[in-house]
């Protein structure tokens, strides 16, 4: 902040009492006005640097969470295969037969398990082995897609930012929400399939008063069946959460460069008010100088540049 500038009286006596005078008295008090502008404008471009780079900080601890969850749903398929494999290796199992799960299912009381909605779309699952259709994906903004190409790609930061730049906060968080809202969608239409898988695991290899039996064909051929559906299951999740993750490093990576941004403004609007207050202290001499014309111009061409450079900042950069 510029300190606050008073023209001595003994200055002020010597001013011609002309309209070049006033303007002459009047221009320490202008520069001191435009330096203190600058400074405030400064001060604000650095607080929301702050901000940003906080911000930033934040969203990359989110980007974490989602990678950690990728990560470990990405090591959960990987152990089902591992188990489905050495299943393989003893003795290799069909896919089960629908037919099975009716017949053992009518002789045991239980049919309820398996005509549900949930019952009949597990039993399609593990049958088919594929995972129960989830609609289609939500369209990504091109934009966007296109700087998630580059990252994965691993372009440098200079074009990334160039692919970012059009992209905006509120088309991040929209495609933010659209990948909760299909996670939650997918969680909503597994959860009925997951709990008819877990009653027929109970009804087959839990059975009421003992266990079943070793040699027990449609429970080998359910447990390879339910490894493969829960290995695809967690590919299916991890998927989402990279999604998520590579979203939120997108946000990073603009807040990042808004932070730069409001940054390089700050040290501009501080060259500025340099420049006013060297205009303050020249007005000021020019006072008690006998060359007032010349000292006079240069502090009106010190006041014009900073207000010149203030304004090229504050709209351009």
């Amino acid at each position: 902040m510029s300190a606050q500038i008073k023209v001595p009286d003994e200055l002020k006596a010597d001013v011609p009492p002309t309209q070049w005078g006033k303007v002459l008295a009047a221009t320490p008090i202008v520069m001191t006005v435009i330096a203190t502008l600058l400074a405030g404008l400064s001060s604000s471009e650095m607080t929301r640097a702050q901000y940003d780079r906080a911000l930033a900080a934040q969203q990359q601890s989110k980007a974490g969470d989602q990678w950690n969850y990728f990560q470990a749903k990405r090591l959960r398929a990987a152990l089902q295969r591992n188990t489905l494999d050495v299943i393989h290796g003893t003795a290799p199992a069909r896919a089960p037969d629908p037919a099975a799960f009716s017949s053992r299912f009518s002789q045991t009381g239980a049919r309820a398990v398996i005509e549900t909605d949930g019952g009949r779309q597990a039993v399609e699952s593990l049958s088919q082995g594929n995972l129960p259709s989830m609609g289609p994906d939500a369209e990504i903004d091109p934009r966007i897609a296109s700087a998630l190409t580059a990252v994965d790609a691993g372009r440098s930061d200079a074009e990334i930012a160039q692919l970012l730049a059009p992209v905006g906060e509120t088309d991040l968080a929209a495609a933010l929400r659209d990948a909760g809202a299909r996670v939650r969608r997918s969680d909503a239409t597994l959860k009925p399939v997951n709990q008819a898988i877990d009653a027929i695991e109970k009804e087959l290899l839990h059975p009421t008063g003992g266990v079943a039996d070793g040699t027990d064909a449609l429970a080998r051929e359910f447990v390879a069946a339910r490894l493969w559906y829960a290995a695809q299951r967690y590919d299916m999740e991890s998927r989402q959460n990279q999604v998520i993750a590579q979203l939120y490093e997108l946000q990073v990576r603009k807040s990042n460069l808004s932070a730069e941004r409001h940054h390089a403004r700050s040290q501009r609007f501080f060259y500025g008010m340099l420049a006013a207050q060297m205009g303050v202290i020249i007005s000021t001499f020019s006072m008690a100088a006998r060359k007032q014309n010349f000292l006079w111009a240069l502090a009106a061409a010190a006041g014009t540049g900073a207000v010149a450079f203030a304004a090229y900042v504050y709209l351009f950069v």
